[in-house]
C-alpha cells in the first residue's frame, strides 16, 4: 500500500489555461495523451459515502468502476481510501459481464454492505509530470444518474496534484499560488443535480 498526497484546485477554463502555460514554461512535460475518463460510482441506498465525502470524514472510501475512452477493454474496480495518513487506491481488473451484473444487482463492500450504481462521471483528462509530481487537468466534466437520462455539465475544471507522501506541503503550495479545495467530483455531481431540478 502506497500513500500519496493529493491537492485539488477548482478553476475556470481561463485559470486552467494560465496555470498550464506557466508550468510548461517551467519544464512541465506531457506524461501521455489525453484520455476520456469514465467512472461509475457505487453507494448505499442512503448514500453513506456521499455523506462522508461532504462532511470530510476520515477515513472514508469511494467505490467505482473506471474505464478509459470508448472501450471496455480495461475495466477496473477501484476502492479509493482517504485517511489522515494520505490517500491510496486499490484497483482490480473486471470483466464486462461482471460489470453488467454489478449494474443490475450492486456489489458487496466489506465496510458498507451492498452498494448500488449512483452517479456516472465522464471527463477529459490531460496528464503531465513536473519535477516528479503528477499534475492532471480535467475538463468537460459531465454527470449522469441511473434514474434519468439528463446529463449535467460542469462549468468548472479541476487541476489535481498527486505527489509522494513525503513531499512538503509548502512546496506543493508554491506550484499553484491559488487556494486548493476539498473537491469531490462525486459530491459535486449531486450538487449540480440539485441546482438544476
Amino acid at each position: 500500500m502506497s500513500y500519496r498526497k493529493e491537492k485539488k484546485f477548482r478553476v475556470s477554463s481561463y485559470e486552467a489555461l494560465l496555470a498550464k502555460k506557466n508550468l510548461l514554461s517551467q519544464g512541465m512535460e506531457l506524461l501521455h495523451e489525453t484520455r476520456l475518463v469514465n467512472s461509475q460510482y457505487f453507494d448505499t441506498l442512503n448514500f453513506h459515502m456521499l455523506s462522508e465525502s461532504e462532511e470530510g470524514i476520515l477515513p472514508r472510501k469511494k467505490i467505482r468502476v473506471r474505464w478509459y475512452n470508448q472501450t471496455f477493454d480495461n475495466l477496473l474496480l477501484e476502492e479509493k481510501t482517504s485517511s489522515i495518513e494520505g490517500r491510496f487506491k486499490i484497483s482490480n481488473s473486471l470483466s464486462l459481464p461482471q460489470y453488467k451484473i454489478f449494474l443490475n444487482t450492486g456489489l458487496i463492500s466489506n465496510l458498507y454492505g451492498r452498494v448500488h450504481p449512483s452517479a456516472s462521471i465522464k471527463y477529459a483528462r490531460e496528464y503531465f509530470i513536473f519535477k516528479d509530481i503528477r499534475i492532471t487537468f480535467d475538463k468537460n466534466i459531465h454527470y449522469q444518474f441511473p434514474d434519468n437520462q439528463i446529463i449535467y455539465k460542469d462549468s468548472s475544471e479541476v487541476i489535481e496534484i498527486k505527489a509522494p507522501i513525503h513531499c512538503p506541503d509548502d512546496y506543493l503550495d508554491s506550484i499553484f499560488p491559488i487556494p486548493n479545495s476539498r473537491f469531490s467530483k462525486y459530491a459535486r455531481s449531486f450538487l449540480m443535480r440539485s441546482q438544476n431540478e
